[in-house]
């Protein structure tokens, strides 16, 4: 059995969870208070961040985007990654330039909104992406959707950011599945 030590508030985390529920697969969670972590935790992931997912056989594994490529491997149906070589370079080399987003949304986190305008233009850039395709990850959802989209769930409630155009209909697709419904369930208890 998979254990996920996880927290609502932490997108990181959040990508685990859709994850998890895209593919179906069973798992029991550890809701970590990340105001008041536990010092078991750090024996869990030396930074005591999570995500961390751990297999009943004592196999630890934290950091979000890592988590992401062995369930898709572990648990290869559904896939997350295209077939396509090609979609899946682009795929990864989005989750790989991922930091340029979530920097400027922790800036504006952070209230330093000098940021806003740095992540007006992150946010345009992955408007263009999706002017070419209807998810990040090509023709179909999977790993570069799953990436982000904890993010752009939080962007209007946490940061006042308004979501339109390309983006708001790509959150409207996704939202359309169960897996990211259940996350902007989750965002909306925040």
């Amino acid at each position: 059995m998979i254990t996920l030590y996880t927290a609502q508030r932490c997108p990181y985390a959040a990508r685990a969870r859709i994850a998890l529920a895209e593919k179906a697969i069973p798992y029991d969670v550890v809701e970590i208070d990340l105001d008041d972590r536990p010092e078991w935790m750090y024996l869990k992931n030396p930074t005591g961040k999570v995500p961390v997912l751990e297999e009943d056989e004592g196999f630890l594994l934290p950091e979000s985007q890592v988590i992401l490529e062995y369930l898709d491997e572990r648990f290869p149906e559904p896939p997350l990654l295209p077939a396509d070589p090609a979609e899946r370079a682009l795929a990864r080399l989005l989750v790989h330039r991922f930091d340029k987003l979530s920097d400027a949304y922790y800036a504006l986190r952070r209230g330093e909104e000098r940021a806003r305008p740095w992540l007006e233009r992150q946010v345009a850039e992955i408007a263009v992406a999706l002017e070419a395709r209807p998810f990040l990850t090509g023709r179909q959802f999977g790993l570069a959707d799953v990436a982000y989209v904890p993010w752009f769930l939080r962007m209007p409630k946490l940061l006042q950011f308004e979501l339109d155009g390309e983006i708001a209909a790509w959150v409207e697709r996704l939202c359309a599945r169960p897996a990211v419904a259940a996350e902007a369930d989750v965002v909306a208890s925040l």
